[in-house]
């Protein structure tokens, strides 16, 4: 009886044990990984949060040098905390030389550099040193803004930019424009000429009045069987 009674007690005593590991919380990797995220990171998506786009001059045919002269001040100056992205807005065009469609990046806006950063303090006034960094790098002529005041761009502004910038399907670059007189090159009516009456850049047609029996017949031919006159 006596070894049956100390095997129900060693038996009631595992029990209570297991009891009391169940009941202590589990701590894994996956929990302790949970929660806020690290404080590096929060801190520049709140930077990031408060910088605007800003728009400055710089001569024209040196956006992208100026771009990186911008870039190179900005790490050697240590304001990369406020200072984030420098871009010469660009977009895909397609040209028509000597009777082909090419390819062609172009810039949006040229002679002109956009750039996200945090110019204006807590207070509402410049940051002086940022300022600085950028409207002395070589090449800089200025900000857009106000007076002497850099103005930011507008959401709308900023995101219509960003639409075209980062459009799928490129844009037809034609030398065209309603009224123009230009001659056909190929096709049923080669050498006839006419005035171009409508422009269908999707197409890459144009829509064009010829004199044909002594009427004004309008006619839609490629944009490359057109040439001005």
């Amino acid at each position: 009886m006596s070894e049956e009674r100390e095997e129900r007690e060693v038996q009631d005593t595992a029990a209570e044990e297991s009891v009391e590991v169940s009941d202590t919380p589990e701590v894994t990797e996956a929990s302790s990984a949970e929660g806020e995220p690290t404080p590096e990171v929060s801190e520049e998506e709140e930077r990031r949060s408060r910088a605007k786009w800003y728009v400055v001059h710089c001569y024209s045919g040196m956006e992208t040098k100026v771009k990186r002269n911008i870039e190179a001040r900005v790490e050697s100056m240590g304001v990369g905390d406020r200072v984030f992205d420098v871009i010469v807005p660009m977009e895909e065009t397609i040209e028509l030389r000597d009777g082909q469609r090419r390819r062609v990046p172009r810039r949006v806006f040229p002679g002109y550099i956009m750039i996200h950063m945090i110019l204006e303090k807590e207070d509402g006034s410049i940051d002086e040193e940022v300022w600085h960094v950028v409207r002395h790098t070589p090449g800089v002529t200025g900000f857009v803004g106000i007076g002497n005041r850099p103005t930011p761009l507008s959401e709308e502004e900023v995101e219509a930019i960003m639409r075209r910038i980062e459009a799928e399907e490129p844009q037809l670059q034609v030398d065209f424009r309603v009224g123009d007189r230009v001659r056909i090159t190929s096709g049923p009516f080669a050498d006839f000429t006419g005035t171009v009456v409508d422009l269908f850049p999707d197409k890459g047609k144009a829509r064009v009045a010829v004199s044909f029996f002594n009427r004004e017949t309008p006619v839609e031919v490629d944009f490359l069987q057109l040439e001005k006159v």
